[in-house]
Protein backbone atom coordinates (compact mmCIF):
# COMPACT_ATOMS: atom_id res chain seq x y z
CA UNK A 1 0.00 0.00 0.00
CA UNK A 2 2.83 2.46 0.82
CA UNK A 3 4.40 1.65 -2.25
CA UNK A 4 1.71 1.98 -4.11
CA UNK A 5 0.98 5.83 -2.40
CA UNK A 6 4.47 6.88 -2.98
CA UNK A 7 4.39 5.82 -6.40
CA UNK A 8 1.13 8.00 -6.74
CA UNK A 9 2.60 11.26 -5.15
CA UNK A 10 5.72 10.84 -7.53
CA UNK A 11 3.66 10.69 -10.39
CA UNK A 12 1.74 13.46 -9.55
CA UNK A 13 4.77 15.42 -9.17
CA UNK A 14 6.08 14.52 -12.50
CA UNK A 15 2.98 15.66 -13.73
CA UNK A 16 2.16 19.07 -11.71
CA UNK A 17 5.55 20.62 -14.49
CA UNK A 18 3.79 19.19 -17.44
CA UNK A 19 0.42 20.50 -16.42
CA UNK A 20 2.09 24.21 -16.35
CA UNK A 21 4.30 23.84 -19.40
CA UNK A 22 0.79 22.56 -21.39
CA UNK A 23 1.15 25.47 -23.57
CA UNK A 24 4.79 25.51 -24.34
CA UNK A 25 6.03 24.11 -27.11
CA UNK A 26 9.62 23.27 -28.07
CA UNK A 27 10.86 23.19 -31.61
CA UNK A 28 13.86 23.90 -33.73
CA UNK A 29 16.20 23.60 -36.63
CA UNK A 30 19.39 21.19 -37.45
CA UNK A 31 21.15 22.08 -40.46
CA UNK A 32 24.65 21.00 -41.59
CA UNK A 33 26.38 20.71 -45.03
CA UNK A 34 29.35 18.87 -46.23
CA UNK A 35 30.96 22.10 -48.43
CA UNK A 36 33.91 22.32 -50.33
CA UNK A 37 35.38 25.95 -51.12
CA UNK A 38 37.63 27.27 -53.94
CA UNK A 39 38.70 30.90 -52.51
CA UNK A 40 40.93 33.15 -54.97
CA UNK A 41 43.59 35.50 -53.80
CA UNK A 42 43.03 38.84 -52.69
CA UNK A 43 45.08 41.92 -53.69
CA UNK A 44 48.40 41.88 -52.09
CA UNK A 45 49.24 38.54 -52.30
CA UNK A 46 46.40 37.11 -49.65
CA UNK A 47 46.71 33.77 -49.67
CA UNK A 48 43.18 32.07 -50.98
CA UNK A 49 42.53 28.90 -50.30
CA UNK A 50 40.53 25.50 -51.17
CA UNK A 51 38.85 22.54 -49.10
CA UNK A 52 36.34 21.05 -47.63
CA UNK A 53 34.43 21.85 -44.59
CA UNK A 54 31.12 21.20 -42.54
CA UNK A 55 28.95 24.12 -42.34
CA UNK A 56 31.34 26.37 -44.76
CA UNK A 57 31.64 29.84 -43.72
CA UNK A 58 31.84 33.45 -45.36
CA UNK A 59 35.57 33.26 -46.97
CA UNK A 60 36.34 36.74 -45.54
CA UNK A 61 35.06 35.91 -42.05
CA UNK A 62 37.32 32.88 -42.37
CA UNK A 63 40.19 34.94 -43.34
CA UNK A 64 39.56 36.91 -39.81
CA UNK A 65 40.47 33.91 -37.88
CA UNK A 66 36.71 33.82 -37.04
CA UNK A 67 33.28 32.75 -38.44
CA UNK A 68 29.80 31.61 -38.07
CA UNK A 69 28.88 28.19 -39.22
CA UNK A 70 25.50 27.78 -37.17
CA UNK A 71 23.42 27.97 -40.52
CA UNK A 72 21.18 28.98 -38.40
CA UNK A 73 20.88 26.01 -36.67
CA UNK A 74 18.36 26.78 -33.48
CA UNK A 75 16.67 25.16 -30.60
CA UNK A 76 13.86 27.30 -28.53
CA UNK A 77 11.14 26.92 -26.37
CA UNK A 78 8.02 29.45 -26.71
CA UNK A 79 4.31 29.68 -24.63
CA UNK A 80 1.64 31.48 -24.13
CA UNK A 81 -0.63 32.33 -20.94
CA UNK A 82 -4.85 33.15 -21.74
CA UNK A 83 -5.40 36.06 -19.91
CA UNK A 84 -8.96 36.31 -20.55
CA UNK A 85 -11.23 38.67 -22.36
CA UNK A 86 -9.39 37.66 -25.93
CA UNK A 87 -6.04 38.54 -24.35
CA UNK A 88 -2.73 36.29 -23.78
CA UNK A 89 0.90 36.77 -22.93
CA UNK A 90 3.32 35.45 -24.93
CA UNK A 91 6.90 34.70 -24.69
CA UNK A 92 9.86 32.75 -26.55
CA UNK A 93 14.03 32.09 -26.14
CA UNK A 94 15.45 31.07 -29.20
CA UNK A 95 18.84 29.88 -28.87
CA UNK A 96 21.28 29.38 -31.78
CA UNK A 97 23.57 26.63 -32.08
CA UNK A 98 26.80 25.37 -34.19
CA UNK A 99 27.27 22.20 -35.24
CA UNK A 100 30.33 23.12 -37.54
CA UNK A 101 34.27 24.77 -37.16
CA UNK A 102 34.20 28.11 -35.14
CA UNK A 103 37.75 29.36 -35.10
CA UNK A 104 39.66 26.82 -37.58
CA UNK A 105 40.87 24.62 -34.72
CA UNK A 106 39.23 21.33 -35.20
CA UNK A 107 40.26 19.65 -32.20
CA UNK A 108 39.89 21.41 -29.12
CA UNK A 109 38.55 24.21 -30.96
CA UNK A 110 37.07 27.58 -29.24
CA UNK A 111 33.11 26.51 -28.31
CA UNK A 112 32.41 29.29 -25.96
CA UNK A 113 30.79 31.33 -28.85
CA UNK A 114 29.16 28.22 -30.11
CA UNK A 115 25.61 28.96 -28.29
CA UNK A 116 24.26 32.53 -29.77
CA UNK A 117 20.82 34.24 -28.56
CA UNK A 118 18.46 34.53 -31.62
CA UNK A 119 15.09 35.98 -31.93
CA UNK A 120 13.88 36.01 -27.66
CA UNK A 121 10.99 38.16 -26.40
CA UNK A 122 7.89 38.99 -23.87
CA UNK A 123 4.62 40.12 -25.50
CA UNK A 124 0.75 40.47 -25.51
CA UNK A 125 -1.50 39.08 -28.44
CA UNK A 126 -4.86 40.09 -29.29
CA UNK A 127 -7.60 40.65 -32.02
CA UNK A 128 -5.58 43.27 -32.41
CA UNK A 129 -2.18 42.26 -32.91
CA UNK A 130 1.16 41.06 -31.43
CA UNK A 131 3.07 43.78 -29.29
CA UNK A 132 6.76 42.48 -28.53
CA UNK A 133 9.62 43.66 -26.55
CA UNK A 134 12.85 41.81 -26.41
CA UNK A 135 15.38 40.75 -29.44
CA UNK A 136 14.19 40.37 -32.49
CA UNK A 137 14.65 40.39 -36.22
CA UNK A 138 13.55 43.56 -37.62
CA UNK A 139 10.44 43.96 -39.88
CA UNK A 140 12.67 44.71 -43.09
CA UNK A 141 14.27 40.99 -42.23
CA UNK A 142 11.40 39.53 -41.89
CA UNK A 143 9.22 41.37 -45.25
CA UNK A 144 11.56 39.06 -47.82
CA UNK A 145 12.62 36.19 -45.36
CA UNK A 146 9.66 34.00 -47.44
CA UNK A 147 11.44 34.98 -50.85
CA UNK A 148 14.81 33.65 -50.82
CA UNK A 149 14.92 30.13 -51.46
CA UNK A 150 18.57 29.49 -50.40
CA UNK A 151 18.54 30.66 -47.22
CA UNK A 152 20.56 29.48 -44.44
CA UNK A 153 23.16 27.52 -46.79
CA UNK A 154 26.29 29.15 -48.99
CA UNK A 155 24.26 30.65 -51.28
CA UNK A 156 21.67 32.65 -48.51
CA UNK A 157 21.47 36.35 -49.87
CA UNK A 158 23.23 37.60 -47.00
CA UNK A 159 26.39 35.95 -47.64
CA UNK A 160 26.40 36.40 -51.91
CA UNK A 161 24.62 39.47 -52.07
CA UNK A 162 25.25 40.79 -48.75
CA UNK A 163 21.69 41.99 -48.24
CA UNK A 164 22.76 42.26 -44.27
CA UNK A 165 19.55 41.60 -42.41
CA UNK A 166 19.45 42.35 -39.06
CA UNK A 167 18.35 41.15 -35.63
CA UNK A 168 18.37 43.21 -32.95
CA UNK A 169 18.77 43.82 -29.34
CA UNK A 170 15.96 46.50 -27.36
CA UNK A 171 13.49 46.09 -30.10
CA UNK A 172 9.90 47.52 -29.31
CA UNK A 173 7.66 46.04 -32.30
CA UNK A 174 4.21 45.74 -32.94
CA UNK A 175 3.18 43.16 -36.46
CA UNK A 176 -0.39 43.67 -36.98
CA UNK A 177 -3.23 41.04 -37.67
CA UNK A 178 -3.76 40.11 -41.93
CA UNK A 179 -6.32 42.45 -43.33
CA UNK A 180 -7.27 40.66 -46.11
CA UNK A 181 -4.04 39.93 -47.06
CA UNK A 182 -2.28 42.55 -45.83
CA UNK A 183 0.21 42.94 -43.04
CA UNK A 184 1.69 45.56 -40.67
CA UNK A 185 5.19 45.45 -39.10
CA UNK A 186 6.86 48.49 -37.07
CA UNK A 187 9.78 48.04 -34.53
CA UNK A 188 11.85 51.03 -32.79
CA UNK A 189 15.15 50.33 -31.32
CA UNK A 190 15.87 52.42 -28.12
CA UNK A 191 19.80 53.84 -28.17
CA UNK A 192 20.51 53.08 -24.26
CA UNK A 193 20.54 49.76 -22.80
CA UNK A 194 24.54 49.55 -23.48
CA UNK A 195 23.95 47.50 -26.83
CA UNK A 196 27.75 48.67 -27.96
CA UNK A 197 30.50 49.16 -25.98
CA UNK A 198 32.56 52.41 -25.96
CA UNK A 199 31.31 56.25 -26.35
CA UNK A 200 28.88 55.69 -29.31
CA UNK A 201 26.07 55.23 -26.26
CA UNK A 202 26.87 58.34 -24.51
CA UNK A 203 24.07 60.51 -26.33
CA UNK A 204 21.94 57.35 -27.16
CA UNK A 205 18.70 58.05 -25.20
CA UNK A 206 16.10 58.07 -27.63
CA UNK A 207 13.15 55.81 -28.39
CA UNK A 208 14.01 55.17 -31.87
CA UNK A 209 17.22 55.42 -32.23
CA UNK A 210 16.56 53.24 -34.78
CA UNK A 211 13.48 51.59 -36.43
CA UNK A 212 12.05 49.76 -38.92
CA UNK A 213 8.86 49.83 -40.99
CA UNK A 214 7.06 46.74 -43.11
CA UNK A 215 3.93 46.61 -45.13
CA UNK A 216 3.53 42.85 -46.36
CA UNK A 217 0.83 41.51 -48.54
CA UNK A 218 0.34 37.49 -49.01
CA UNK A 219 -2.73 36.21 -50.61
CA UNK A 220 -2.64 32.34 -51.91
CA UNK A 221 0.65 32.30 -54.33
CA UNK A 222 0.92 36.34 -54.38
CA UNK A 223 3.52 38.11 -51.90
CA UNK A 224 4.44 41.73 -52.39
CA UNK A 225 6.13 43.95 -49.41
CA UNK A 226 7.61 47.08 -49.09
CA UNK A 227 10.15 48.07 -45.99
CA UNK A 228 12.25 51.12 -44.68
CA UNK A 229 14.88 51.12 -42.00
CA UNK A 230 17.10 53.86 -40.17
CA UNK A 231 20.07 52.85 -37.87
CA UNK A 232 21.63 55.67 -35.84
CA UNK A 233 25.37 55.05 -35.48
CA UNK A 234 24.68 54.48 -31.93
CA UNK A 235 23.02 51.06 -32.53
CA UNK A 236 26.71 49.96 -33.77
CA UNK A 237 25.58 49.05 -37.08
CA UNK A 238 28.97 48.59 -39.31
CA UNK A 239 28.30 47.62 -43.40
CA UNK A 240 29.50 44.57 -44.53
CA UNK A 241 31.37 46.50 -47.38
CA UNK A 242 33.37 49.53 -45.17
CA UNK A 243 34.35 46.84 -41.78
CA UNK A 244 35.27 44.05 -43.70
CA UNK A 245 38.92 43.32 -44.93
CA UNK A 246 38.10 45.40 -48.19
CA UNK A 247 40.11 48.41 -47.26
CA UNK A 248 42.84 46.33 -46.77
CA UNK A 249 45.54 48.52 -44.69
CA UNK A 250 42.54 50.31 -42.80
CA UNK A 251 41.07 47.56 -41.34
CA UNK A 252 41.29 46.81 -37.65
CA UNK A 253 41.64 43.19 -37.33
CA UNK A 254 42.05 43.09 -33.80
CA UNK A 255 38.23 44.07 -32.96
CA UNK A 256 35.42 42.11 -34.73
CA UNK A 257 32.30 43.23 -34.51
CA UNK A 258 29.44 41.07 -33.42
CA UNK A 259 29.01 40.02 -36.71
CA UNK A 260 32.72 39.22 -37.61
CA UNK A 261 33.37 42.05 -39.62
CA UNK A 262 36.19 44.35 -39.38
CA UNK A 263 35.80 48.35 -38.31
CA UNK A 264 37.23 50.36 -40.13
CA UNK A 265 40.27 52.57 -38.70
CA UNK A 266 39.64 56.17 -39.59
CA UNK A 267 41.00 59.49 -38.66
CA UNK A 268 38.59 61.46 -35.65
CA UNK A 269 36.64 64.05 -37.33
CA UNK A 270 36.67 65.74 -33.95
CA UNK A 271 39.34 68.07 -32.38
CA UNK A 272 42.67 69.98 -34.03
CA UNK A 273 43.59 67.53 -37.40
CA UNK A 274 47.15 68.37 -36.29
CA UNK A 275 46.30 66.30 -32.83
CA UNK A 276 44.24 63.81 -34.60
CA UNK A 277 44.55 60.49 -33.63
CA UNK A 278 43.54 56.91 -35.33
CA UNK A 279 40.31 55.32 -34.20
CA UNK A 280 38.08 52.60 -34.89
CA UNK A 281 35.82 54.46 -37.20
CA UNK A 282 32.24 55.28 -35.89
CA UNK A 283 29.74 52.94 -37.18
CA UNK A 284 27.46 54.39 -39.94
CA UNK A 285 24.44 56.01 -39.81
CA UNK A 286 22.06 54.36 -42.63
CA UNK A 287 18.69 53.88 -43.77
CA UNK A 288 17.83 51.69 -46.44
CA UNK A 289 14.40 50.58 -48.27
CA UNK A 290 14.06 47.36 -49.90
CA UNK A 291 10.87 46.04 -51.87
CA UNK A 292 10.23 42.14 -53.07
CA UNK A 293 7.53 40.52 -55.15
CA UNK A 294 7.11 36.94 -55.35
CA UNK A 295 4.72 34.09 -57.22
CA UNK A 296 5.15 31.14 -54.26
CA UNK A 297 4.25 28.07 -54.93
CA UNK A 298 1.86 28.54 -58.33
CA UNK A 299 1.40 24.84 -59.64
CA UNK A 300 4.86 24.22 -58.69
CA UNK A 301 6.30 27.37 -60.23
CA UNK A 302 8.36 29.86 -57.78
CA UNK A 303 9.79 33.49 -58.50
CA UNK A 304 10.74 36.04 -56.54
CA UNK A 305 12.70 39.18 -56.60
CA UNK A 306 14.13 41.85 -54.00
CA UNK A 307 15.53 45.09 -54.61
CA UNK A 308 17.28 47.38 -51.92
CA UNK A 309 18.94 50.69 -52.10
CA UNK A 310 21.36 51.52 -49.08
CA UNK A 311 22.19 55.17 -48.25
CA UNK A 312 25.66 55.02 -45.73
CA UNK A 313 27.01 57.96 -43.54
CA UNK A 314 30.98 56.84 -44.27
CA UNK A 315 33.04 59.67 -43.02
CA UNK A 316 30.51 62.69 -43.71
CA UNK A 317 30.28 60.79 -47.17
CA UNK A 318 27.72 59.45 -49.30
CA UNK A 319 27.78 55.84 -49.60
CA UNK A 320 25.62 54.37 -51.74
CA UNK A 321 24.41 50.49 -52.40
CA UNK A 322 22.10 48.72 -54.89
CA UNK A 323 21.39 45.34 -54.34
CA UNK A 324 18.99 43.24 -56.29
CA UNK A 325 18.77 39.62 -56.69
CA UNK A 326 15.92 37.35 -58.68
CA UNK A 327 15.17 33.68 -57.57
CA UNK A 328 13.37 31.31 -59.28
CA UNK A 329 12.26 27.05 -58.75
CA UNK A 330 9.81 24.52 -59.56
CA UNK A 331 8.50 21.89 -57.72
CA UNK A 332 7.62 18.59 -58.91
CA UNK A 333 6.50 15.34 -56.60
CA UNK A 334 9.08 15.57 -53.53
CA UNK A 335 11.88 17.70 -55.42
CA UNK A 336 12.32 20.96 -56.27
CA UNK A 337 15.39 22.67 -59.17
CA UNK A 338 16.05 26.25 -57.93
CA UNK A 339 18.56 29.26 -59.09
CA UNK A 340 19.04 32.77 -58.33
CA UNK A 341 21.48 35.34 -59.81
CA UNK A 342 21.93 38.56 -57.79
CA UNK A 343 24.09 41.97 -57.78
CA UNK A 344 25.31 44.64 -55.68
CA UNK A 345 26.35 48.21 -57.07
CA UNK A 346 28.32 50.79 -55.19
CA UNK A 347 28.74 54.40 -55.31
CA UNK A 348 31.23 56.47 -52.90
CA UNK A 349 30.48 60.44 -53.07
CA UNK A 350 31.41 63.38 -51.16
CA UNK A 351 34.31 65.26 -50.93
CA UNK A 352 37.69 63.83 -50.64
CA UNK A 353 38.99 62.79 -47.16
CA UNK A 354 42.82 62.69 -46.39
CA UNK A 355 43.02 59.41 -43.43
CA UNK A 356 46.35 60.10 -42.66
CA UNK A 357 49.13 57.53 -44.14
CA UNK A 358 46.17 54.95 -44.95
CA UNK A 359 44.18 56.23 -47.67
CA UNK A 360 41.80 59.08 -49.17
CA UNK A 361 38.64 59.00 -49.60
CA UNK A 362 39.45 58.78 -53.33
CA UNK A 363 41.59 56.33 -52.87
CA UNK A 364 38.49 54.26 -51.92
CA UNK A 365 36.11 55.59 -53.96
CA UNK A 366 38.74 54.62 -56.82
CA UNK A 367 38.94 51.17 -55.30
CA UNK A 368 35.22 50.33 -55.22
CA UNK A 369 32.97 52.22 -57.61
CA UNK A 370 31.90 50.82 -60.87
CA UNK A 371 33.07 47.40 -59.20
CA UNK A 372 30.23 45.52 -58.73
CA UNK A 373 29.70 41.98 -57.08
CA UNK A 374 27.36 39.47 -58.55
CA UNK A 375 26.71 36.12 -57.85
CA UNK A 376 24.51 33.02 -59.01
CA UNK A 377 23.43 29.35 -57.38
CA UNK A 378 21.52 26.16 -58.77
CA UNK A 379 20.56 23.71 -56.29
CA UNK A 380 18.01 20.59 -55.91
CA UNK A 381 16.30 19.88 -53.07
CA UNK A 382 14.93 16.78 -52.06
CA UNK A 383 12.10 16.44 -49.56
CA UNK A 384 11.87 12.69 -47.38
CA UNK A 385 9.03 14.68 -45.79
CA UNK A 386 7.63 17.76 -44.23
CA UNK A 387 9.91 18.11 -41.58
CA UNK A 388 13.16 16.76 -43.06
CA UNK A 389 14.99 17.58 -46.69
CA UNK A 390 18.15 17.00 -48.56
CA UNK A 391 20.10 19.28 -51.10
CA UNK A 392 23.07 19.60 -53.09
CA UNK A 393 24.59 23.29 -54.58
CA UNK A 394 26.55 25.23 -56.43
CA UNK A 395 27.29 28.61 -55.73
CA UNK A 396 29.44 31.17 -57.65
CA UNK A 397 30.05 34.67 -55.87
CA UNK A 398 32.62 37.00 -58.44
CA UNK A 399 33.31 40.66 -57.53
CA UNK A 400 35.27 43.20 -59.17
CA UNK A 401 36.76 44.89 -56.38
CA UNK A 402 40.41 43.13 -55.67
CA UNK A 403 40.10 43.64 -51.89
CA UNK A 404 36.86 41.40 -51.98
CA UNK A 405 36.52 37.72 -52.66
CA UNK A 406 36.08 35.78 -55.40
CA UNK A 407 34.88 32.04 -54.28
CA UNK A 408 33.04 29.27 -55.76
CA UNK A 409 31.12 26.74 -53.72
CA UNK A 410 29.69 22.58 -53.57
CA UNK A 411 27.14 22.24 -50.76
CA UNK A 412 25.56 18.54 -50.01
CA UNK A 413 23.11 19.53 -47.17
CA UNK A 414 20.04 18.04 -44.34
CA UNK A 415 18.20 20.04 -42.89
CA UNK A 416 15.64 18.57 -39.67
CA UNK A 417 12.56 20.56 -38.38
CA UNK A 418 10.82 19.85 -35.22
Amino acid sequence: MNKKLITLAVAAAMAAPIAVMADATMYGKLHVSIDYQDVKPLAGDVDGYKGWGINGINPALRRGGTGDATRSNRVGIKGSEDLGGGLKAIWQVELGVTLGDRDGAIINGDRGSAISMRNSFVGLAGNWGTFLVGRHDTPLKISTGALDLFSDTQADYNATIRFNDIRADNTVAYISPSWGGFQLAAAVIPGGGGTVSGDYNINSDSISQGWSLAGIYKNGPWYASAAYEAMGSELGYTDPILSSNAVGDVADTSMPDANGNFPVIAVDDIGDPATTTLIVSDPQDFNKWRIGLGILDWNGFTLTGIYENVENDFFANNYDIQRWQVQAGYAFGNNMIKAMYGQEDRDIGGRDRDLGDFNTISDIRDRFNDKDRNAWAVAFDHNFSKRTRAYVLYTDVNDDAAEFDDWTGFSLGMIHKF
